[in-house]
């Protein structure tokens, strides 16, 4: 029978101690924080504890703080979350770390430690350009070759930077700027006067 995620926080709190910067319990999933630089290091000791034996990595995915709370949130900006399962164990854990540079967010790769997270770590980089200091294969994976930014970050644009299009005299595909012009799009709601009105219901 697993355990609650409160006692689980516990157990994990017992083998970090001050490794942990913020705990909790969010959505009924037992969530720790932890510094950067403690990243692989805490990774390995998840997966070899043995009352804890996180050896499945669920997901890994990047966020993108910078307009969280209508960007009056003061902090890092670039976040990794790592979610965990102990098969043996039946327990689930929420992990998160915030890359400590902005404008070169790094990370270490954790291949290592659970290798299925290779291409969780290389989506990360394509979208929001987390780099995985020790990744063996680091490359775009979601976008073209010669996609240019990385499209989840906030501030990148909805029309992207370049399009591509099939030209019949090179007959070739060609890469060239964006020719969309950016514009804010207000839909245009029509109504019958009076309409909702509850007074004006059964008048003829």
């Amino acid at each position: 029978m697993p355990i609650t995620p409160e006692t689980l926080l516990q157990r994990v709190q017992e083998l970090l101690g001050d490794k942990i910067v913020k705990s909790g319990v969010a959505l009924d999933e037992a969530t720790i924080e932890v510094a950067p630089q403690d990243w692989h290091e805490i990774a390995l000791a998840l997966r070899d504890d043995t009352g804890l034996a996180f050896d499945l990595m669920m997901d890994l995915c990047g966020v993108d703080y910078s307009t969280y709370q209508d960007g009056a949130r003061d902090g890092k900006r670039f976040a990794v979350v790592l979610h965990l399962l102990s098969i043996k164990r039946n327990h689930r854990l929420r992990v998160r770390t915030f890359c400590a540079d902005d404008e070169l967010p790094i990370l270490a790769s954790l291949v290592e430690v659970w290798p299925a997270v290779n291409w969780f770590e290389r989506e990360a980089f394509d979208l929001y350009g987390i780099i995985f200091d020790g990744h063996p294969d680091l490359r775009r994976i979601l976008t073209d070759y010669g996609f240019i930014g990385h499209p989840f970050r906030k501030d990148f644009p909805i029309s992207g930077h370049v399009e591509m299009r099939y030209d019949p005299e090179l007959k070739r595909v060609v890469y060239q700027p964006v020719s969309i012009e950016p514009r804010e799009v207000t839909p245009r709601i029509v109504r019958e006067d009076q309409y909702g009105d509850v007074g004006q219901r059964g008048k003829a």
